[in-house]
């Protein structure tokens, strides 16, 4: 009889090793391999093996038909709009977020909306069904086809589902379920490995929808192994200060849909409010008359946002100076201040520089270079920018402005919300219809320009 090797894994990331080891070479963790239990033996070559016939399975494409039942509505528009246009049949969905971010809130709340003409299974493992009562009661969650289930063993909750068949299945969290089989508590990367697979193939054999809500990590990854994320159709990420009232849901991976939309939502007493003008939410309280502040629009998706910009520089006490940037590039804030004090004369060695994006988002294009260059060249002169003018564009290393993707929809949006004047690049005002818009259109082919509209008092 063949002698059975053990086997060691990393808890943290997956990696397999012959042997124990401290410290993970792939993750670079400690203490976190553990051995596993041995692999069944597979069976010797050259023995008989009966395959099973599977070819009654095959169809072709087009004998494959589509309905407009394809997707449930969940009630709330923004994760609609997250989702692709809503939950698809037999579709499993992980939610991430911190603690206490409003995961579980979220698909409390739209267990309301569902109920109404389909039944919800939702499993808890965290909480009882007398918890979870009362957060219903709390956010006013009453609906009858709403059914509470609390158990953590994974093959239990698959044989649930197949028994009853409800239309929507709600998994909270993905890190309580386990399997009895595995030699490993719950939780660890063999567990969420396999619970996750278990669920997937339940959803897919009975096209049944599963949400399956994930912790994170202390470095704001998804707990468990990265190949949780490849076996999941849609991977969520709640993302928002739990101290602040804004919430950011973004999506990382999506198999029906575009990952670049992003939902954005209220925690209020009755649990998640959608925002469907996020713009003049992240502009209220805009201070009026005060240097350093500039308003970009950036485009989430197809979602144009305006958000705030401010930099603060001031006069340093060290003799490194202090460079921080909250929501934007670090690096490219760096190459910013070089521009400017290479092309333009400007001096920040000896200066603090602040760069912050009110509200908790984050601004990744490059359409805000423009935006950022002016808030730190009107915090350097201390000259405000007026509260109704928007400026967008790239800054390349010459320091000239670049256009940028979709400038109709960030001008269109900055009208809505009664902004007079828009700086731009030039090559971007040659393109567009100036008659067709009511707000004045400077364009600009560098830096230099764009300043001296600053200069002449906008």
């Amino acid at each position: 009889m063949a002698k059975t090797k053990t086997r060691y894994e990393c808890s943290a990331c997956g990696a397999e090793y012959p042997k124990w080891n401290g410290r993970c070479t792939a993750c670079g963790a400690w203490n976190t391999i553990e051995e596993q239990l041995p692999m069944p033996s597979a069976p010797a070559a050259g023995s008989p093996r009966r395959a099973a016939d599977y070819t009654a399975q095959i169809r072709e494409l087009a004998d494959i038909g589509t309905n407009e039942d394809i997707r449930y509505d969940t009630g709330m528009s923004e994760l609609n709009r997250v989702l692709g246009g809503g939950l698809v049949r037999g579709s499993v969905v992980l939610l991430g977020g911190e603690p206490g971010i409003g995961k579980s809130t979220l698909l409390l709340q739209i267990c309301q909306y569902l109920g109404e003409n389909h039944s919800v299974l939702y499993v808890s493992g965290e909480e009882s069904a007398r918890q979870i009562k009362l957060r219903a009661q709390r956010l006013e969650v009453d609906t009858e086809n709403l059914y509470i289930l609390t158990l953590t063993d994974a093959e239990a909750v698959c044989d649930t589902i197949l028994s009853t068949e409800p239309d929507i299945v709600i998994v909270d969290s993905i890190q309580t379920m386990h399997l009895p089989a595995l030699n490993s508590g719950a939780g660890s990367v063999p567990q969420v490995r396999e619970c996750t697979n278990l669920f997937l193939h339940t959803a897919k054999s009975k096209e049944i929808p599963i949400l399956l809500v994930g912790h994170v990590t202390k470095e704001g990854a998804i707990a468990g192994p990265k190949v949780m994320e490849h076996i999941v159709d849609a991977v969520l990420i709640f993302e928002g200060d739990r101290y602040q009232s804004c919430r950011i849901l973004r999506a990382v991976k999506n198999r029906f849909g575009s990952t670049n939309e992003i939902g954005v939502f209220e925690m209020v007493d009755k649990g998640l409010r959608e925002v469907e003008n996020p713009s003049a939410m992240l502009l209220e309280g805009r201070p009026i008359g005060v240097s350093g502040t500039c308003v970009c629009c950036m485009m989430e998706g197809s979602r144009p946002i305006l958000a705030e910009i401010q930099a603060l520089v001031s006069k340093s006490t060290l003799s490194a100076p202090r460079r921080t940037a909250t929501g934007f590039d670090y690096n490219r804030m760096y190459i910013l201040l070089a521009v400017l004090e290479k092309r333009l004369g400007l001096f920040f060695g000896a200066l603090d520089v602040y760069l912050n994006i009110v509200g908790g988002f984050r601004l990744d294009e490059p359409a805000g270079d423009l935006a950022v260059a002016l808030a730190l060249y009107s915090s350097l002169m201390d000259k405000p920018i007026g509260e109704t003018v928007l400026a967008f564009g790239e800054v390349g290393l010459g320091g000239e402005v670049r256009a940028v993707s979709n400038p109709t929809q960030r001008i269109q949006e900055a009208e809505r919300l009664g902004f007079t004047m828009c700086i731009l690049s030039k090559q971007t005002l040659r393109t567009l219809q100036t008659d067709r818009y009511s707000i004045r259109l400077a364009g600009v082919s560098n830096l230099r320009e764009a300043f001296r509209i600053l200069e002449n008092g906008i």
